[in-house]
This record gives structure tokens, C-alpha cells and sequence, in this order.
């Protein structure tokens, strides 16, 4: 049995004070949460990494003093714990986390929308989900991505591209359909 009391948490030795720390989680939780479960696809799991995620950040040695990059590490902590959950189950022989996703009101106001976009992210990567997610839902930069997942900035712009061509042949819409910005 480990000894916990050599622990940060039992030390006290945690990268934030009790006020600060509830600010921050307040903050990034609902986000953080809401990305697990679209990258993990099960609530219950989601509930986990999420719990896991916070007690990895708040024992860290080192955590950046900028809001933002605080953000980008909390995440980039949950993408490692959502991969090496996947790791874990695929390793086991079991289905892999990308063919699994949480039903979700992704567009109450179109139900057959819903159905084909509920059907697309099934058949989406884990990495793709994430990087569609992080980007459209929230409006992280490529930078931001980057960070948060474990990439280099370079790389972002080029596999959230794919991503998106990839969701759009999916729901079989054309790409100038979901984002009017994007000239094909």
C-alpha cells in the first residue's frame, strides 16, 4: 500500500492555494469536461480523467503563472490521460475510444443533423475530435492546440484541414457548407 503521506497533497506542497485554485476550476472545468467526454466518449470516464486531471495539475512541480498557458497545461495533462486510456483499452483487445461517443444535442433544432453529425464523430479519431473540438467549440488557436495536445503549431493547421474535410465528407455536406469562410 503507497504511502501517502509522501504525497503533494498530503505534504501540502500543491501548485495553488485553495481561493486561487477554485477560481481556476470554476473557470475550466465546464470546458474541460465537455472535451473529455466528446474525446473519451462515456460520462463516467469522463468523470474520472476529469477528477485526474485536476490532481496531476494541482501536484505539478511547475505550473505556468499565465492564466492561458495554466489552461493549455490542465488540457494538455487530460489529452495524455485520454490517450493512455486508450492505450489501455486497445492494448486489452477492447473497442478503441474513437468508435465510441456520447449521444449528445449537437443540433436539437435538426434532428436528421443530428443523426448524420452523431454518426460522423463516431467514425472520427481521437486526435481529430479533439482537434475539431478544441478549435470550433473552444476557439483555441493553433498555437493554443498545439500546446494543448501535444504538437507542434505547424502540424495543427494541416490536421485540423484534414479533419474538417474529413467530417465534411462524413455528413456529406461540402466543406463551404460548415464553415462559409473556407473558399474550396
Amino acid at each position: 500500500m503507497p504511502d501517502e503521506s509522501a504525497s503533494p497533497i498530503a505534504k501540502g506542497k500543491l501548485s495553488m492555494d485553495a481561493t486561487a485554485f477554485r477560481a481556476f476550476y470554476e473557470e475550466t472545468s465546464p470546458p474541460l469536461f465537455a472535451y473529455l467526454l466528446h474525446a473519451a466518449g462515456e460520462r463516467a470516464l469522463a468523470e474520472d480523467l476529469l477528477q485526474d486531471s485536476y490532481c496531476r495539475f494541482l501536484c505539478a512541480k511547475l505550473v505556468p503563472e499565465e492564466a492561458r498557458h495554466r489552461r493549455n497545461y490542465l488540457f494538455r495533462i487530460a489529452t495524455n490521460l485520454v490517450r493512455d486510456q486508450w492505450r489501455s483499452k486497445k492494448g486489452q483487445g477492447e473497442v478503441p475510444l474513437s468508435e465510441s461517443f456520447p449521444e449528445t444535442a449537437i443540433a436539437a433544432h435538426d434532428p436528421d443533423l443530428n443523426i448524420q453529425m452523431q454518426e460522423a464523430l463516431r467514425q472520427l479519431k481521437v486526435r481529430e475530435r479533439q482537434l475539431l473540438w478544441l478549435a470550433y467549440v473552444e476557439g483555441a488557436s493553433h498555437k493554443e492546440i498545439a500546446d494543448s495536445i501535444g504538437l507542434k503549431a505547424a502540424s495543427v493547421r494541416a490536421l485540423l484541414f484534414r479533419a474538417r474535410h474529413k467530417l465534411a465528407g462524413l455528413i456529406g455536406r461540402n466543406l463551404r457548407d460548415l464553415d462559409p469562410r473556407v473558399d474550396v
